[in-house]
């Protein structure tokens, strides 16, 4: 194992048995060398990677702290990497929000508080009669992050945040090629809000599956791929 990747596990290991809780200070870099028999170097090198993935925050003079650890925070480098995905990809992450986002639909109609339900409302109202598809893209982003919030799981909510960025450019580029797509997108966020408000988790979870298979299936006649 390069010595590198050891110090990360080790300090990974102080992290998951307990020892170093959410917001501890980590001993001194040369005790902790030496506790954990590492060079100064590769544990300054574990550092580093540990602070770019969020588990660790390195605060200049001050010390080394472990994060929250909160699930938005350490999946923050999803939205990264879903970021430099191809077409093709995307197809995949799509894939995944179908499984994903009904049941985030599903849970928000059972436990989503009646004045987020409100609020949701609220979103679609924002939208005039001709928006234009920029003003949809934002307006559909805040409304499916509302809705996965509602499911009250910070992780699957953060697994949807992450893969909104690819999914939102799929959605925009057939916007503007697909005769309907703006018109059929608006009915749906207000057929899902519908059903959250009238707490029907599978209703909900059925119109949410129809609102990501359609720009799916759309992207893979675009692109010429075959549905699994």
């Amino acid at each position: 194992m390069p010595v590198t990747d050891e110090a990360i596990d080790k300090i990974r290991a102080m992290i998951v048995s307990g020892e170093l809780r959410p917001g501890s200070r980590l001993p001194r870099e040369a005790d902790l060398a030496e506790r954990l028999g590492l060079s100064r170097n590769s544990l300054r090198e574990a550092v580093k990677a540990l602070s770019l993935m969020r588990v660790l925050d390195v605060r200049q003079g001050d010390g080394t702290y472990v994060t929250s650890l909160e699930p938005d925070l350490l999946l923050d480098a999803l939205t990264f990497v879903a970021d430099l995905q191809q077409d093709d990809t995307v197809v995949q992450f799509l894939e995944v929000r179908r499984i994903l986002e009904p049941a985030a639909a599903a849970m928000a109609a059972r436990a989503m508080p009646d004045e987020e339900v409100a609020a949701l409302g609220e979103v679609l109202d924002r939208l005039d009669n001709a928006p234009s598809l920029e003003a949809l893209i934002d307006n559909d982003l805040e409304f499916h992050r509302r809705l996965a919030a509602g499911s009250g799981n910070a992780v699957l909510c953060s697994l949807l945040e992450g893969m909104s960025g690819p999914t939102a450019r799929a959605r925009l580029w057939r916007g503007r090629m697909e005769e309907g797509a703006v018109e059929r997108t608006r009915q749906q966020h207000r057929a899902i809000h519908e059903a959250v408000a009238a707490r029907q988790p599978e209703v909900a979870q059925a119109w949410a599956t129809v609102h990501v298979a359609e720009v799916e299936q759309w992207l893979r006649g675009t692109l010429g791929t075959v549905s699994p």
